[in-house]
């Protein structure tokens, strides 16, 4: 259920990444109206922005209208914050969609009025918001791979990782600034039609060989690949030098 994508260079990847966005969307929209994916933050919004706005052929075939967009996690900072994944995006993806005319998405973000620089009490709140805007199965969740392992706000050895009865968290413990988030869990991954990790550069090789080694690690972005849901990787052959894992093109 876990397949290994790779190029030598990012824009073959973000490339590779558009294609199955693409195959994914129009399977879905076959017989459904809404197209529901997750993003995270980082880089995924250049990779985004790569494939699916600048690669024309890519470009052309997205119903960006029929998109309704989630975030795998989020910083509860103000959504013009440098952390907020939702400015990433907006950065990226939505305006550039603007400047070109086109209608975009539907996008969820965190409720803006509940973010308190030092408030801690309304985090609760702002998870348990989110979860009642999120879909009982996301068509897609695109994902990242940090050099801990770890994915969306789920961080190696956290009891968030053995949460089982909220579909989305509030973390104010997080080891990478900043502390306080939301994050999906493992009960929505589980569920999800895809699920795809976008992790690119020579750095991230030292933790694919634990996540891809035959030992157990219980690494979150490991657990995400036995959940038994399809799983997809794009990477670049660097992040890939030594680590024991067959890839192929997209």
């Amino acid at each position: 259920m876990v397949s290994v994508f790779s190029y030598a260079d990012s824009s073959d990847v973000a490339a590779a990444v558009a294609r199955h966005v693409v195959k994914i969307q129009n399977e879905v929209l076959k017989t459904a109206d809404f197209f529901h994916i997750a993003v995270s933050g980082g880089s995924m919004g250049k990779v985004l922005r790569s494939g699916l706005i600048d690669n024309e052929e890519a470009h052309s075939q997205i119903k960006w209208d029929q998109w309704k967009v989630y975030f795998s996690d989020e910083r509860i900072v103000p959504l013009d914050h440098p952390d907020s994944n939702y400015g990433a995006l907006n950065e990226f993806v939505l305006k550039p969609l603007a400047e070109k005319g086109v209608r975009g998405p539907t996008v969820y973000t965190i409720n803006e009025s509940l973010v308190h620089e030092t408030d801690t009490k309304t985090d609760s709140q702002i998870a348990e918001e989110y979860a009642s805007f999120i879909p009982k199965q996301f068509d897609l969740i695109l994902l990242g791979c940090g050099p801990d392992g770890h994915t969306c706000s789920l961080f190696p050895g956290h009891p968030l990782l053995k949460e089982e009865t909220l579909n989305v968290a509030a973390i104010a413990d997080s080891p990478k600034p900043p502390p306080r988030r939301i994050t999906l869990t493992f009960p929505v991954l589980k569920a999800a039609r895809e699920i795809a990790f976008i992790a690119e550069g020579a750095g991230k090789a030292a933790i694919f060989k634990e996540i891809f080694g035959a030992e157990k690690t219980g690494l979150p972005c490991e657990l995400v690949n036995g959940l038994g849901v399809p799983v997809s990787w794009f990477t670049n052959d660097a992040a890939l030098e030594g680590v024991p894992v067959t890839a192929s093109k997209y």
